[in-house]
């Protein structure tokens, strides 16, 4: 322990706040890791263009052309994060060494690759059915196509995907989380608002309707996306309502899927009582859900607050969710992922018993005194010591070995 560590724990201490406690329950927070960012979400298909209200914007050089550059890519950026994490994967990155294969014909065999990088780095998997940029998403509808075709179309893709998480699960001895979003909606005023959920629900009961042991299926809403903004089928209100009336089927939250003014973080509390899991993706909305890199920012904090407080680190599975192409796509894993544990590590850090007690007796006062007080506590000594024991560099070292990593890898890309 170095002296500057020494007496932040002193200083906590005196609030009644246990660092060392705090740093073993930070080193247990696996954190979903998104691959999409090292690519800009483009994937291993070449069938068509981004698509679905989804955009990357730059062209920052040397974003990852093939699977070995990706895990090269990703590699790179575990090795600057402390802890043991989880790989997010989509549909769209099967492995299919230069063999078309199309998305309702995906099967384990395209993922193997993915499973052994998985074992060979200590990594849990969570997966996603790959619903957008593809021939099949036809006048911006998939589950919800009045077009039979076209929605037993995305109805296999996603019994296929189910089968491949359940196989990932048995392989890691693990639980997958297998998460459908969907990009359906329309420009302007629908006609009928309803015919498209109703295709939806179907849809659902149909891919759902195979049980898997460690899958853990969720549904995410969204307000609107660009080219969808007056109308998405799969709303937060439908999925809600989806998640409560299917058993094994949960709601996942995505910080950016809200309009502006909402707080992912107050539905936390809301949906823990009365479910035993919340699938997360932590993002940093910007307007709209724009998928900046993840600051240390308010609501991040109290995102990390409510999953902290409410002891609800095994019940709350967190994921990233953001992809920015005008940066170093290997500086941007390693900020947004670093933050969200920063942002954990400042709520382990609060002693909510007691804060917890000043409320239900009504001494606001010295609630408010001492949540304001924590403000300016020494968390960053905490948090170099937390990397330090993990062996990766502080904030001040990292971007230089990222840099270099741009200068030998990237930039000859």
């Amino acid at each position: 322990m170095n002296q500057v560590y020494t007496q932040a724990q002193s200083r906590y201490a005196k609030m009644g706040v246990d660092t060392e406690a705090a740093i073993v329950k930070l080193q247990k927070a696996a954190i979903s890791i998104h691959c999409w960012q090292g690519d800009d979400v483009t994937g291993f298909e070449s069938v068509g263009e981004l698509s679905g209200g989804i955009q990357a914007t730059g062209n920052y050089p040397g974003k990852a052309r093939n699977p070995e550059e990706l895990m090269a890519d990703y590699e790179k950026a575990l090795s600057l994060i402390p802890g043991k994490h989880r790989i997010n994967l989509h549909a769209s990155y099967a492995i299919t060494d230069g063999k078309e294969v199309s998305r309702d014909a995906l099967e384990p065999a395209h993922f193997e690759k993915w499973i052994a990088f998985a074992k060979k780095n200590g990594l849990g998997i969570d997966f996603n059915p790959t619903f957008f940029g593809h021939p099949m998403v036809k006048h911006n509808l998939t589950l919800s196509s009045p077009c039979e075709e076209t929605r037993k179309y995305w109805v296999r893709h996603g019994i296929a995907c189910r089968k491949i998480a359940a196989h990932m699960a048995k392989e890691l001895g693990d639980h997958v989380v297998c998460n459908v979003w969907i990009p359906d909606g329309f420009k302007d005023v629908p006609a009928d608002r309803l015919g498209p959920r109703m295709r939806l629900k179907k849809s659902l009961d149909e891919i759902f309707a195979q049980k898997y042991d460690n899958v853990i299926d969720c549904v995410e809403s969204k307000v609107f996306g660009i080219g969808l903004e007056s109308y998405t089928v799969g709303s937060n209100e439908f999925y809600l309502a989806y998640a409560a009336s299917n058993p094994g089927v949960y709601n996942l939250l995505d910080n950016g899927h809200y309009h502006p003014t909402e707080r992912a973080s107050d539905k936390i509390p809301s949906l823990l009582t009365q479910y035993d899991k919340i699938p997360l993706h932590v993002t940093r909305p910007v307007r709209w859900d724009s998928d900046h890199v993840v600051l240390l920012e308010d609501e991040v904090k109290d995102i990390a607050a409510e999953i902290v407080r409410s002891d609800a680190f095994d019940k709350v599975l967190i994921g990233l969710d953001f992809f920015d192409a005008s940066i170093n796509r290997v500086a941007a894993w390693v900020v947004g992922t670093r933050n969200m544990q920063k942002a954990l590590l400042v709520a382990l850090l609060c002693p909510w018993d007691k804060l917890r007690c000043l409320q239900d007796n009504g001494d606001f006062t010295e609630q408010m005194v001492i949540q304001e007080a924590l403000k300016t506590y020494p968390f960053g000594a905490v948090w170099e010591e937390f990397c330090e024991r993990n062996n990766v560099p502080a904030d001040d070292a990292w971007l230089n070995i990222v840099q270099e990593y741009e200068k030998d890898v990237l930039l000859k890309r």
